[in-house]
C-alpha cells in the first residue's frame, strides 16, 4: 500500500526470513531487542503520503512487533502517537519513540499494565491532555502461553489471558468512544487463532474469536456516532512474543507450515492499519481484514 514499490519484483516466500530460526529462548513478555533474527517493522521501507495527517492514535503493544510497526506508519502518515507498553518493555518502547519522533511526530510513551481499568482510562484522558483529540484507537496487544493440556493452563492464566486480551479493549473502547469525533477509526487485533484455533492455545484463540465478535458488535454501536470498527486477522508473524511464549520446536519451525513457509513482518501487517484508519476506508466497518499469507478463513 505504501511501502517501496521496488520491494514488489520479489517472490513473496523471499521477502522476510523463513525458518529453520536458530532463536534463543525468552521469558514473557519478551524483547525485540534479544531477539536475533530481528523483526522488520518497516524502519527503512515504509513511505508516507499524510493519510493521517494532524490525527492522533492510541497504540497498545506499541513497544514492538506490529504495534511498533503500525506506530512507524501511523507516524509517517502524520499522526501523534501514543505508545502503550508494559514498565518491562521500556527498551523496546524507547525504540519506537524515537522513531515515531524521527518522523516529526509526537510520541507519548505510556507505560502500565492494560489489565487496570483505571490505566486505561488514564491514557485516554493524557491523549486528550496532550493532543487534543484521540482519532484512532488500536487495540493490539496481547499475551498467550503454549500448554500441552488442558490441566496445564491455570485459572490465573485463563484470567490474565482475557483481561489482557479482551478485557482491556472494553475498558479502553468505553472510555474513548464517547469523547472521540465523527470519522474516528477503531482497529482490533484478532487472529487466524479465532477461525483455526490451536488447543495449545486454548486461552489465546478464545479471545481471539471473542475479539471478532466484539468487533462485529461493537461496530453496530459506534457508526451511531460516527466511528467506524474493524479487526485484522494475521496468520504468523515474527514477534518477541514467539520466542518467549512458544515452546523451542515452535519457535524453529515458525510460519513452515503457512503457505507462504515463512511467518510475515511487522511490516507486512502495517499497511492494513493505515487502510482501516484513514478516510480510504470510509465505508468499511465491522470487517475482518484476512492477512494470513494464503491461509483460508471460513
Amino acid at each position: 500500500m505504501a511501502r517501496d514499490t521496488l520491494q514488489e519484483t520479489v517472490h513473496p516466500r523471499e521477502k522476510g526470513p523463513k525458518p529453520p530460526f536458530d532463536e534463543p529462548a525468552q521469558t514473557p513478555p519478551g524483547s525485540e531487542a534479544r531477539m536475533c533474527t530481528k523483526p522488520d517493522h518497516g524502519e527503512e521501507s515504509y513511505r508516507g503520503f499524510e493519510r493521517l495527517k494532524n490525527r492522533a492514535a492510541l497504540i497498545t503493544g506499541a513497544d514492538s512487533g506490529i504495534g511498533r510497526a503500525v506506530a512507524i506508519a501511523f507516524a509517517r502518515e502524520g499522526a501523534d502517537i501514543g505508545i502503550s507498553y508494559l514498565p518491562e518493555e521500556e527498551a523496546d518502547a524507547r525504540e519506537t519513540v524515537r522513531w515515531v519522533q524521527q518522523a516529526g511526530r509526537k510520541a507519548i510513551p505510556m507505560p502500565g499494565d492494560i489489565r487496570d481499568e483505571q490505566h486505561c482510562r488514564q491514557m485516554v484522558d493524557r491523549m486528550f491532555a496532550e493532543c487534543g483529540r484521540l482519532d484512532i484507537l488500536v487495540n493490539n496487544a496481547a499475551y498467550q502461553m503454549y500448554r500441552k493440556d488442558v490441566d496445564d493452563f491455570s485459572s490465573e492464566e485463563w484470567d490474565r489471558t482475557f483481561r489482557t486480551n479482551i478485557y482491556a479493549m472494553f475498558y479502553l473502547v468505553k472510555a474513548a468512544l464517547p469523547r472521540m469525533q465523527a470519522g474516528g477509526a477503531i482497529i482490533n487485533t484478532a487472529s487466524v487463532q479465532a477461525y483455526q484455533p490451536t488447543g495449545m492455545l486454548l486461552p489465546y484463540a478464545t479471545t481471539k474469536g471473542a475479539i471478532v465478535t466484539f468487533t462485529k458488535a461493537l461496530a453496530e454501536l459506534a457508526i451511531e456516532r460516527g466511528i467506524r470498527v474493524n479487526a485484522v486477522a494475521p496468520a504468523p508473524v515474527w514477534t518477541p512474543l514467539i520466542p518467549s511464549t512458544s515452546p523451542p520446536e515452535k519457535v524453529r519451525q515458525f510460519g513452515q507450515d503457512n503457505p507462504m513457509r515463512r511467518p510475515a513482518q511487522p511490516a507486512e501487517i502495517a499497511p492494513a492499519y493505515v487502510f482501516l484508519a484513514s478516510g480510504e476506508s470510509s465505508y468499511v466497518t465491522g470487517s475482518v481484514v484476512d492477512l494470513t499469507g494464503g491461509e483460508m478463513l471460513p
